[in-house]
């Protein structure tokens, strides 16, 4: 799942433990790097006069590994699929849903996702979705070739890029071997086909990319010709006028997530302060914000009629039920399949 803006313009501000904050600062976020834009949260600059304090993660896997190494945040950003493992870990505590103003303006579709409700609490604030796919160069390969068999074609040798995670790299596999309804409850014959898939892969991946903005450049330079990544890299490149696009044929294989913001019980920060963030973060101008200037899609439903039309439409925005129907939906892994993927895509990777 996706996350990587190459235009943000705010820089975070790193600061050591123990050091003193001013009121908005006092509010830390555990995020994705470019989540720091103040863009996304302009009311709660507004009200603190100084944006919250951000430190970074890679991965979702880095994220949790660091959160139960005991790293201690007030909020964190992961996607709805790792929601239920934080939660079994003990890492984060529900939310009020009559304290997130803007709660009964999110798409139906999105709070309906697993992971965002459990056991009837409100574990996760949905902020912005879209889909995981296939990006490749147009001018090199066309429309009616393209297909996600092409990443094991030894023609592509060096020119294919995946992420450096297992959960998404089982997703990719499961629908490049036809299991397109599910990934999260693999049957041993299953799992082998979607590994023996990856290692066919393995010998064109130039590289497995963590950074977004990595698999960005080198599709724009040409050195990729195909990569699996966020659509918000497809914009990217398209607003570069670097001739690529994403693959969004369903039966072709496509991928939709939701990530949003959830309360860590490490929190120390004063309720009413997490609340104006999450508050801000769901805001309509903060959808307006996030759809006009980094191409994701945004959980408020509000916030696509204030929206640009033409951006809308040209990102396919204008059929929200589009991305649910017939895509391949990230959720949560059984616990034991999870940590199979795991193991077994360190040794692709490593070539075994």
């Amino acid at each position: 799942m996706k996350h990587t803006n190459l235009g943000a313009l705010a820089l975070a501000t790193l600061v050591a433990p123990g050091t003193a904050f001013a009121a908005g600062a006092d509010l830390s976020v555990f995020d994705w790097s470019g989540y720091e834009d103040q863009g996304f949260f302009g009311a709660y600059m507004e009200k603190h006069g100084e944006a919250p304090s951000y430190t970074f993660f890679g991965s979702q896997e880095e994220a949790f590994t660091k959160l139960q190494s005991g790293f201690t945040a007030d909020l964190a950003h992961p996607c709805s699929d790792a929601v239920r493992k934080w939660v079994a870990a003990d890492l984060i505590q529900p939310l009020d849903p009559s304290k997130l103003t803007n709660w009964d303006a999110l798409l139906p579709e999105i709070k309906e996702v697993d992971g965002i409700v459990i056991d009837g609490e409100v574990y996760m604030m949905p902020f912005e979705w879209g889909n995981t796919g296939l990006i490749y160069r147009t001018d090199k390969i066309s429309d009616d070739q393209i297909s996600l068999q092409l990443m094991a074609d030894p023609a592509y040798q060096g020119k294919v890029a995946i992420p450096d995670a297992a959960s998404s790299a089982y997703a990719l596999a499961s629908l490049a071997t036809g299991n397109k309804d599910t990934y999260t409850d693999l049957t041993d014959e299953q799992f082998q086909a979607a590994s023996d898939w990856l290692r066919s892969v393995h010998p064109n991946i130039r590289f497995y990319w963590a950074d977004a903005g990595q698999l960005d450049q080198a599709m724009a330079s040409g050195e990729l010709e195909l990569g699996w990544a966020w659509n918000q890299s497809e914009l990217n490149l398209i607003w570069n006028e670097v001739p690529a696009k994403m693959m969004r044929d369903v039966d072709k294989g496509i991928a939709t997530w939701v990530c949003g913001y959830v309360h860590l019980k490490s929190s120390t920060t004063p309720e009413e302060q997490i609340y104006d963030l999450l508050n801000a973060l769901s805001d309509k101008e903060s959808g307006k914000y996030i759809i006009e200037s980094w191409g994701y899609p945004h959980a408020n439903a509000e916030a696509f009629g204030i929206s640009d039309q033409e951006l809308i439409k040209t990102y396919g925005f204008d059929d929200v039920s589009s991305f649910f129907e017939g895509s391949l939906f990230f959720d949560a892994v059984q616990p034991e399949l999870e940590a199979k993927m795991l193991k077994e895509f360190e040794r692709i990777k490593a070539g075994f």
